[in-house]
C-alpha cells in the first residue's frame, strides 16, 4: 500500500494559541502543503465544547473552510474527541448528526476520533456511522504504551469487524522505543489487516525514528506538523518527515515553499510558545508523565527550573499519565483550612525590627553594605528559602512554605545553621524527612484569595509565595517593622510582577499591618530607603 502522509499542525498545534490561526497563515500553510504533495491536511477539530475563547480551527466548520482558498486536490480532514461524543446528553449519533452533514456536502473527506482505551469499542459505532455518511474515517488508540498486549489485540480483533479505514496508534506520552514501535504493529497486524497509522510524539527525540520504524513494519499512514508543532513537546517535523521518505517519493527541491513559511510564521511562533523537546519533556517521556503539564509550567514564569524538576518527582511518584490541573497545582497551593501550628513566632520577634532578605541580585550586589547594616543596626533577620550571598551567621532564621519549593531544596536543608519555619502539617513526606536533623519552628499557613490575617500560631494569606508567608508570620509575632532587601521585582510586563505587586497592596491594606519599607531597590510600589543613608544608633 502507498504511504500516506497526514499534516495536523493546525490541529495538534492549536493546543498552543487556542487554535487561533490567522486566515494569512493557513492560507499560504495549505499553499506549501499542496507543493510538498501531502496526502491530508487534519485542519483542527470539532469540538462540542464552546466554553471560553478558541479560534476557528477549533470548530473547524465547513463554512469556514468554505472562506478560505483552498488550492485544488488537497484532502481535508478534522479530529473529534470521542470523551466528548460519549458524554454528549443525547448521544454520541446526535452529536454526529450536530456536527456533519452528509460527506457529498462537505469540503471535509476525513474524519478521526482520538480515543483512550476505555473508550475504543463504544467508539467503533461511531465510526461505522460516520463511514455510512461517506467519509473516510480513523480511529486514534491514545496512550498505547499504557495498553497491555492483549488489549491491543482485541481492539484490532473489534475494528476489523467495524467499518474503519484506518487504525492509528498515538504515542501519548512521547515514550515509546523503535522496538516497542514495531512490537505494536506487529500484535495490530496479528488481528486487523487494514491500513495502520502512527501519530508520534518527540518528548525523547523519538518521533521520526519511531514513524520510519512504523513504516518499515508496515504502517501506511504517518502524522507530522510543520516544525513539530504540537501539544508539550510536538511531533515528528513534517519537513524532516519529507526529507527522511524523499528517495521513495518526495522531491526535496519542492520544499522551498514549506521552509519559507517556517521562517515567515513558524520560526517565531516557536519563539513565543517553545515546543519543542527538551530535558523536562524527555524526563516526561521517561517516565510517562502526560506532556501537558511540562507544557502548561514552562508557559508559566512562575515556576523556575528547580521548581519544574521537583514537580517531575511528584508527578513520578504519584502518577501523571492523564492530565489534571489540580494535581498540577497541588503543589502550589496549602489548604484553604486555617491549621494552626506549634509555633508563636513572638517568641523571638516581639517588638523587634525584622529584615527579610529576599532573593533579588540587590543582596549580593550590596554584600558588604547590608552586612554592615546587620551588624550595626541588630534587626532579627529572616532569608526566604536556602539561598543567600550574606555572611550565615548574620542570619537568625530561614522561612520556606512552596511546596515544590520546599522539594527542591530538600537535599540542601541538612546543612542549615539557622532554625527552619515552616507549616509542618503540610509538608509532604521528602520534606519531612529532610528536616529530621535540623531545628523547626512550625508557623501554621492557610491560603485564601485576597485575604491576610495574623493570629498566634499561624496566619492566613493570599498565596503560597514566600514572602507572602513571612510578611504575615513577622505580623503575627508582633514586631515593630519590617525592613526588606532583595525585593528587587520582575519586570512589569511579567505576571509574577502583579502577583508579588498584588501581595504587597493587599498586605498593606490589611488592618494590623506593620510598616514595610525596602533598603534596596525594588520595582513594587512600596516606601524604599538606602541602605547606605539610614541613620545608625552607634554613629
Amino acid at each position: 500500500m502507498a504511504l500516506k502522509f497526514l499534516d495536523c499542525t493546525l490541529r495538534d498545534g492549536g493546543y498552543y494559541n487556542n487554535w487561533d490561526f490567522s486566515i494569512s497563515l493557513i492560507e499560504e500553510y495549505l499553499l506549501a502543503m499542496q507543493a510538498v504533495d501531502i496526502d491530508y491536511i487534519e485542519l483542527g477539530f470539532r469540538f462540542l465544547d464552546n466554553s471560553g475563547f478558541k479560534g476557528a480551527c477549533a470548530y473547524t466548520t465547513d463554512n469556514f473552510i468554505r472562506s478560505l482558498s483552498v488550492p485544488a486536490g488537497l484532502n481535508l480532514g478534522v479530529m473529534l474527541n470521542a470523551s466528548e461524543l460519549h458524554k454528549f446528553n443525547a448521544g454520541p449519533i446526535e452529536a454526529i448528526n450536530q456536527l456533519f452533514a452528509p460527506a457529498a456536502e462537505s469540503p471535509v473527506s476525513l474524519v478521526r476520533i482520538a480515543c483512550h482505551e476505555h473508550e475504543f469499542l463504544a467508539t467503533l459505532p461511531v465510526c461505522n456511522y460516520l463511514k455510512s455518511l461517506g467519509y473516510k474515517v480513523g480511529i486514534n488508540l491514545m496512550q498505547i504504551a499504557d495498553c497491555p498486549d492483549v488489549d491491543i489485540k482485541k481492539f484490532a480483533n473489534a475494528a476489523s469487524k467495524s467499518a474503519l479505514d484506518v487504525l492509528y496508534f498515538a504515542d501519548s506520552l512521547g515514550c515509546l522505543t523503535p522496538e516497542m514501535t514495531a512490537n505494536i504493529i506487529q500484535i495490530l497486524r496479528s488481528e486487523w489487516s487494514g491500513e495502520i497509522g502512527i501519530h508520534a510524539h518527540d518528548n525523547m527525540g523519538a518521533a521520526l525514528s519511531n514513524s520510519v520504524r512504523a513504516v518499515e513494519e508496515g504502517a501506511v499512514w504517518v502524522d507530522s506538523t510543520v516544525t513539530g508543532m504540537g501539544r508539550g513537546p510536538g511531533n515528528a517535523k513534517t519537513e524532516h518527515t519529507l526529507m527522511a521518505f524523499s528517495d521513495d517519493r518526495f522531491d526535496i527541491r519542492h520544499q522551498a515553499p514549506l521552509l519559507k513559511l517556517i521562517e515567515k510564521y513558524f520560526d517565531s511562533l516557536k519563539t513565543e510558545y517553545r515546543w519543542g523537546t527538551n530535558p523536562y519533556y524527555f524526563l516526561s517521556g521517561k517516565y510517562g508523565i502526560h506532556p501537558t503539564y511540562i507544557q502548561e509550567m514552562l508557559g508559566d514564569r512562575r515556576y523556575d527550573e528547580s521548581e519544574i524538576l521537583s514537580v517531575i518527582e511528584h508527578l513520578r511518584q504519584v502518577g501523571g499519565k492523564k492530565f489534571n490541573v489540580q494535581l498540577l497545582e497541588t503543589g502550589r497551593h496549602i489548604s484553604s483550612q486555617e491549621l494552626e501550628g506549634t509555633w508563636n513566632p513572638a517568641e523571638l520577634l516581639a517588638g523587634r525590627v525584622v529584615l527579610i532578605l529576599g532573593p533579588g541580585t540587590s543582596v549580593s550586589r550590596h554584600q558588604k553594605g547590608i552586612e554592615e547594616f546587620i551588624r550595626i543596626n541588630k534587626p532579627f533577620v529572616i532569608a526566604l528559602n536556602i539561598k543567600h550571598s550574606v555572611n550565615d551567621k548574620l542570619i537568625d532564621i530561614r522561612a520556606a512554605c512552596h511546596t515544590y519549593r520546599m522539594v527542591a531544596d530538600s537535599a540542601f536543608y541538612h546543612a542549615l545553621t539557622q532554625p527552619l519555619v515552616l507549616p509542618k502539617s503540610q509538608i509532604p513526606e521528602i520534606v519531612d524527612k529532610a528536616i529530621s536533623d535540623i531545628t523547626t519552628f512550625d508557623f501554621g499557613l492557610c491560603i485564601k484569595p485576597n485575604k491576610f490575617s495574623f493570629h498566634d500560631n499561624y496566619a492566613v494569606t493570599p498565596s503560597t509565595l514566600v514572602i507572602s508567608y513571612v510578611l504575615a508570620m513577622v505580623t503575627s509575632g508582633k514586631a515593630s517593622s519590617i525592613l526588606l532587601a532583595g525585593l528587587d521585582g520582575f519586570d512589569i510586563s511579567d505576571p509574577r510582577y502583579t502577583e508579588m505587586d498584588n501581595i504587597l497592596s493587599c498586605y498593606q491594606a490589611t488592618p494590623g499591618a506593620l510598616k514595610i519599607e525596602s533598603i534596596t531597590h525594588t520595582q513594587y510600589n512600596i516606601p524604599t530607603t538606602s541602605l547606605y543613608a539610614v541613620r545608625r544608633e552607634n554613629e
